[in-house]
């Protein structure tokens, strides 16, 4: 089996999971669940967990950018301890084939922490290339093709999804999808619960459908994954 390498992030403030801790996160009950459910169909693969929610990254400061936009042969040791951090975080998105993220919704946006992961991961000349005298679009993306990002979220309201009554106020899908599609991770995949705010049956409802999309969008992912791989064992 050629193993796959997920990257899993949580972003929620919130510790544990709705529906088994008290005051749990929605998104963390999600990405457990994507998570298990994908272990169990493929147990070789490997996971890298990332908990931004309680150990958020640093934000970017003009030292970082100072540090980032200085050429690495030039860069002093101060400027390599500065970026250590962010370069963890490239690494792990660079291995990565798969990027599962907890998103909760903050006033209508990622949560900060989020954000700064975001900050920290898209860097010239690693993750996406820039030359002012290149024909036509000076910045490409530089991260392998064909990964795979998907975004569980979670709202207090309802109708942020496409054709929804609040779809121009959902900045959280596009505010990962935007950026990750910048470095390459053009095929994303979303699932949310919405309703948290009115703590009635309809967020019950919302849960159980979340639950039912995630199983699935696993369920998918797992097959495309399986049929992607069945070529080179063809031709081994």
């Amino acid at each position: 089996m050629t193993v796959q390498n997920i990257l899993h992030i949580d972003a929620s403030a919130r510790g544990g999971r709705s529906g088994t801790d008290a005051r749990g996160s929605h998104t963390r009950r999600l990405t457990h669940r994507f998570i298990q459910r994908w272990t169990g169909s493929r147990p070789g693969d490997l996971v890298t967990y990332r908990d931004i929610g309680r150990v958020p990254p640093s934000p970017v400061s003009g030292d970082w950018i100072a540090a980032a936009f200085t050429p690495p042969e030039r860069r002093d040791d101060a400027a390599r301890d500065r970026l250590t951090e962010s370069d963890t975080l490239v690494a792990e998105l660079i291995r990565a084939d798969l990027v599962v993220i907890g998103a909760p919704m903050y006033n209508f946006g990622v949560p900060a922490q989020l954000k700064a992961w975001i900050d920290n991961v898209v860097r010239v000349g690693l993750t996406f290339g820039f030359d002012r005298s290149r024909k036509g679009d000076p910045y490409w993306p530089m991260l392998e093709p064909g990964k795979r990002l998907v975004i569980l979220a979670s709202r207090g309201d309802y109708g942020y999804d496409a054709g929804g009554r609040l779809e121009a106020m959902n900045l959280v899908e596009r505010g990962i999808a935007v950026p990750m599609g910048y470095l390459g991770l053009t095929e994303a995949h979303s699932v949310a619960i919405e309703y948290d705010e009115f703590a009635d049956e309809r967020l019950a409802a919302s849960i159980h459908d979340a639950e039912i999309g995630v199983d699935k969008l696993v369920d998918r992912l797992v097959a495309e994954t399986e049929d992607a791989i069945a070529p080179i064992y063809a031709t081994a």
